[in-house]
């Protein structure tokens, strides 16, 4: 462990994780017109914020800044990728990692990786669709837009929240804290695609207060000590490929799971790669 890791790492292992969350929930929510345009003002200048792609830049269209953060972009602002076998990226951030899943083991960071059958909240039926599949994994900044949508057009079939821990997922900490996505909360959605099974895992952080999606509303919180599990057979929702299908309340994690030899990512869908919702990622066959 480096000795940045030493610092911004170990002391995470001691924090209240969801206690932290609860209070950074209720000043997200204040609707004290001071207190939130001081704190979106804030954001939008300490992470450069394009205000010029928000369908409302005013700020005082946003109640709070939970609102402000999981602000509408205007029509256009993300195109979504239009050829019929291409993948649309499903967020704005960064890329953190990208590739196979190799026995069951999906790459984290040098040294580290964790096991899609953990990942997915210990259900082995669940997992055996993603065997030897791919997986890419992408971190949402504080500038990120933070609203998730679908890669595919998609049915969906089953929700499952997996609670866990709230550490930090920005790099130091993937890079430090061994199966660091299996270990956070998540929100597991499962869909059926023209590419065969995919799985959109929503990973909670520390400061994340709630993860929700369109059809279900706020997931989490609450938190409790077993996975909950949601199957979905008649009149399963149907999501169109760019159509929303979640949110973040604060920022966090997005992985995109498929099946075997159904999917190719792009060449250049490295490490590191900024990415925009709706970019051509890759493509399915």
């Amino acid at each position: 462990m480096t000795l940045k890791q030493l610092f911004t790492v170990l002391p995470q292992y001691a924090l209240p994780h969801h206690a932290l969350s609860t209070l950074m929930s209720k000043l997200t929510h204040c609707t004290n017109p001071t207190w939130k345009n001081a704190f979106i003002k804030t954001i939008i200048s300490l992470y450069g914020v394009n205000m010029a792609e928000a369908k409302f830049q005013e700020l005082a269209h946003y109640p709070s800044f939970n609102a402000f953060f999981t602000r509408e972009l205007k029509d256009g602002a993300r195109p979504i990728a239009a050829e019929a076998d291409a993948i649309a990226c499903p967020a704005d951030g960064a890329v953190s990692q990208a590739g196979p899943i190799a026995n069951g083991r999906i790459f984290q960071a040098k040294g580290h990786d964790y096991s899609a059958l953990e990942l997915l909240g210990g259900d082995a039926e669940r997992a055996k669709a993603f065997e030897n599949g791919s997986f890419a994994t992408i971190y949402l900044s504080p500038r990120d837009y933070h609203r998730l949508h679908m890669p595919l057009k998609g049915t969906l079939k089953e929700m499952v929240h997996v609670p866990g821990r709230l550490f930090s997922v920005n790099a130091a900490t993937v890079e430090g804290v061994p199966n660091l996505f299996a270990r956070n909360e998540r929100v597991v959605s499962l869909f059926d695609t023209e590419a065969g099974p995919m799985a959109l895992v929503l990973v909670g952080a520390i400061f994340v207060s709630s993860v929700e999606t369109v059809w279900h509303g706020v997931v989490t919180p609450p938190t409790i000590g077993e996975p909950r599990t949601w199957r979905y057979q008649e009149n399963a929702p149907v999501l169109e490929k760019g159509a929303e299908m979640g949110r973040f309340n604060m920022g966090s994690t997005i992985i995109v799971l498929f099946g075997k030899d159904k999917t190719a990512w792009d060449a250049d869908l490295v490490a590191g790669k900024l990415v925009k919702l709706g970019e051509h990622i890759g493509r399915c066959f």
